[in-house]
């Protein structure tokens, strides 16, 4: 069977397809793949001085794809962002690889620099727990304001449950109220059971009676939403579900209000529940199932995070320190 001849806007179209309704990748990461693929396509146009085809692709050079990430390299964009521009090509690749049977071995050949190891960022215990009291104080002293007690919900269930942003906001109304176990959808579609703790459930109790009682809004969570999707648990004033933007500026707000690190993020949450109970249990596959993590090694950064705490500690108080 030969290559296929469809343009590259319709190869480019049925790859963002698959990537949505096939590998469930999330919103921000299509984007991403659409963004470089977009420039990677005007690259070769130049390059190229002809609309990409299905042979051109075939027949590029690993020469022509180092010219593509000079080019990203010249506007000044990162080694990070280097790696996720290659990555969305070698995406694309595999997936003309299996739908067009196009092939190209000379991608293969390409590299980018390594990235220097970075470990996870997470909150200090004492963080954490000023944290949580300061949203705390505002859902006792605005008990009828729901956005308050949504946001202490929020944050209990991340750094309780240990949940990545994404999975926190893809929960459904129906979801709750929780009882002692949660299935959680996460990366690649693979899922994973949860215990779930008195405070998570008592937060998310809390925050949906107040929902009920006093919300004056024209929407109504119970409802359907007007696309018929289930409505989110977790969701904005004017009814649409939470982003996860307006999960950061909420973060944002208390880190300035305490005097917190620009890293206490929502995902600095997930970080401290892994190292906090990796300090506590040292159980490294409970911890690793906890997470989702597919891979230990994935899960043994935790424990780098942990040592290199002790040793600022050690540096700090030891009087040879």
């Amino acid at each position: 069977m030969g290559v296929q001849t469809d343009s590259f806007a319709v190869l480019l179209a049925d790859f963002i397809q698959n990537l949505e309704d096939e590998r469930r990748l999330s919103p921000y990461t299509v984007r991403n793949y659409r963004h470089t693929l977009a420039m990677f396509e005007r690259f070769l146009i130049e390059h190229a001085g002809s609309l990409p085809t299905p042979e051109i692709l075939a027949e590029l050079e690993t020469k022509d794809f180092r010219a593509f990430l000079a080019m990203r390299m010249s506007k000044g964009v990162s080694t990070p962002t280097l790696r996720l521009d290659l990555s969305a090509i070698r995406a694309f690749y595999r997936f003309l690889s299996h739908r067009t049977k196009l092939e190209n071995p000379a991608l293969r050949a390409v590299r980018t620099a390594k990235l220097p190891a970075r470990l996870p960022r997470p909150l200090s215990r004492q963080d954490t727990d000023d944290l949580r009291a300061e949203l705390a104080t505002d859902s006792h002293a605005n008990a009828a304001d729901w956005q308050t007690l949504r946001d202490y919900a929020l944050v209990t269930l991340l750094y309780g449950a240990g949940l990545r942003i994404s999975e926190a906001l893809s929960l459904k109304w129906a979801d709750a109220p929780f009882g002692n176990q949660l299935v959680i959808a996460g990366k690649g579609g693979k899922s994973r059971m949860l215990p779930v703790i008195g405070p998570i459930r008592h937060a998310v109790q809390k925050y949906q009676d107040a929902i009920v009682k006093h919300s004056k809004a024209k929407f109504y969570p119970e409802r359907p939403t007007e696309n018929g999707k289930p409505p989110a648990l977790f969701f904005s004033a004017t009814g649409k579900p939470l982003s996860s933007r307006m999960a950061q500026k909420m973060m944002q707000r208390v880190r300035q209000t305490l005097g917190l690190p620009e890293s206490a993020t929502p995902h600095a949450l997930r970080h401290s529940f892994a190292t906090h109970l990796l300090a506590g249990s040292g159980d490294l596959r409970a911890v690793q199932e906890l997470l989702g993590h597919s891979s230990l090694a994935a899960t043994q950064r935790y424990t780098a995070v942990d040592v290199s705490t002790l040793l600022e500690v050690y540096k700090s108080a030891h009087p040879r320190g």
